[in-house]
């Protein structure tokens, strides 16, 4: 009997491992019927852009492709909704290499309906700007995002900062976060924001920061996570309120000294967890964080 029990409970653990094997190779299998897709697509589109094509052909050419990833992201990600937030959109900021956003990162992009000023995101407020969405949420899976280190280890070019390599380290780097998002702005990294992880999460980190387009930003208005759950890479961020900013520091800055920004940033980040705008975010990032991943 106890040899019948034994042989049982052998097949009993063959089927499991098997059924496990399968799911893997299964969702892998989703994973790079995703990728092919996406290259198959460039490819397409390129040749129609490089030309000039901007018609009717091209747009569509591309609708259809993106429509086609988006539908392959939500198979592969599972159902994900986010209350307050529109439903997840394809975070490929472009699909043509001649493009500010082409090479973004691969995942869902989930936005807040709200702006930052409380007024509905997507319209223009009263003087006529666009208004941005207060939060963003991108998911991906882990393997996913590895095969996107590896296609960005030199994307900036070599002998330049581009993102690291491990996935822990590239979720720290300003510049993970200014090559994934289609921003049109550099992300400039001041302090880290201590968090605690979600039950759920093996890895959790924020950071205090700004954009910019050229110079370092005088104070910084934006928190962003990123943490590894379930498989799952989920980055997110958000303007925060009140923004930090150090007076003190800003003596510091000259339009004629190429040192002082880098005096400046400093000088800021050494004085930031002092201030009381500083918990705030911190506060802020822990929210944004739990949202994102769920406790």
């Amino acid at each position: 009997m106890k040899t019948i029990a034994t042989a049982s409970s052998a097949i009993g653990l063959l089927f499991v491992v098997l059924v496990n094997a399968g799911a893997v190779t299964a969702q892998t299998s989703l994973e790079d019927r995703y990728v092919a897709s996406r290259d198959a697509a460039i490819k397409k589109l390129k040749p129609l852009y490089d030309a000039g094509g901007m018609d009717d052909a091209a747009t569509k050419a591309e609708s259809v492709a993106r429509a086609d990833l988006e539908a392959q992201l939500r198979a592969i990600l599972g159902p994900l909704d986010y209350a307050g937030f529109g439903s997840g959109k394809l975070n490929l900021g472009s699909l043509y290499d001649g493009d500010e956003g082409y090479g973004s990162l691969d995942g869902l992009r989930f936005e807040s309906k709200i702006g930052e000023n409380g007024e509905a995101a997507g319209g223009k407020d009263k003087d006529g700007n666009y208004i941005e969405a207060k939060a963003h949420i991108i998911v991906t899976t882990q393997t996913m995002f590895a095969g996107w280190l590896r296609a960005h280890k030199d994307w900036w070019g070599k002998g330049t900062n581009n993102v690291p390599q491990q996935i822990s380290a590239a979720l720290k780097s300003e510049d993970f976060y200014t090559q994934a998002f289609s921003t049109g702005s550099a992300v400039v990294k001041f302090n880290d924001l201590p968090i605690a992880a979600p039950g759920s999460a093996t890895f959790a980190y924020a950071m205090l920061a700004g954009r910019t387009q050229s110079e370092i930003p005088k104070a910084a208005d934006e928190a962003y996570i990123s943490a590894l759950a379930n498989g799952k890479v989920y980055v997110a961020y958000s303007s925060i309120e009140p923004k930090v900013r150090i007076p003190a520091c800003d003596a510091v800055r000259t339009d004629f000294d190429e040192k002082s920004e880098d005096v400046f940033k400093r000088c800021f980040s050494e004085r930031a967890p002092k201030q009381a705008a500083f918990g705030e975010a911190k506060k802020q990032a822990q929210s944004l964080l739990e949202f994102a991943v769920g406790r």
